[in-house]
């Protein structure tokens, strides 16, 4: 039975090594109706990813050939899907140099089948509503943010930003000065997983957003620490 709200026949390419894992995702995401093809050798995943422009494509970071990160360097400027690493590297270096070089998410083996399909139609529906709906533009000081088209403008020059930058970025862009809270951040980046108090992935990523912004030309936004809760976006004068 097709799950409710699932679209039929969304396609996944599973670069993974494991065979006996890479069959176990494969036919479960295909009993929730996917079209599932699974890559093996790193060395051939790029050509893949780019030749047959899945909707998702979900990425082991040890393989045969070249890891999972240099695959996401060579993709990420002309593949416009999303990219899911799974790894069962726990380290948090790794989670954000995944997320610096343009993966969408990140995930732990063992993962959960039920997780990973949730995850899958979290991006899925992200980039449906991205289609569908209307522009809505974000401004605050000399900065402009475009939902729809992922483009962050300031002053008029267009900025350059890796997915999860953005991601984070339009999370505070959308509540200007007000507090969001770390447990609050992570859930909205991560609906499907528990917030535990010792995570410091937030704290990785606001640090990595606030470099990418000091590196913008007279850009007058900047993220305050809200010491002992969280973080907030301000607009300078």
């Amino acid at each position: 039975m097709q799950p409710q709200g699932q679209l039929l026949m969304n396609t996944v390419l599973l670069v993974e090594d494991d065979l006996k894992l890479a069959q176990v995702v494969r036919d479960y995401l295909q009993e929730n109706g996917y079209t599932v093809e699974v890559e093996m050798d790193g060395d051939l995943a790029p050509g893949r990813i780019l030749s047959e422009n899945p909707d998702v494509v979900v990425l082991d970071i040890n393989l045969p050939g070249i890891n999972g990160f240099d695959i996401c360097r060579k993709v990420r400027q002309d593949y416009q899907g999303a990219i899911i690493i799974l790894t069962a590297r726990m380290d948090d270096v790794d989670e954000v140099l995944g997320l610096e070089l343009g993966a969408d998410d990140y995930l732990s083996k063992p993962v959960r089948p039920t997780i990973l399909l949730a995850r899958l139609g979290i991006h899925l529906r992200r980039k449906t509503s991205s289609a569908n709906q209307d522009e809505l533009i974000i401004r605050g000081g000399n900065l402009e943010i475009h939902p729809r088209a992922r483009l962050v403008k300031c002053s008029g020059d267009l900025c350059s930003f890796k997915p999860a930058d953005f991601d984070l970025l339009l999370i505070l862009a959308k509540k200007p000065e007000e507090t969001i809270t770390r447990a609050d951040l992570f859930q909205l980046l991560h609906p499907t997983e528990e917030y535990s108090y010792f995570d410091r992935s937030i704290d990785l990523r606001i640090s990595r957003l606030r470099r990418r912004l000091s590196e913008i030309p007279d850009c007058n936004c900047r993220i305050l620490s809200i010491r002992g809760n969280g973080y907030m976006l301000v607009f300078e004068p």
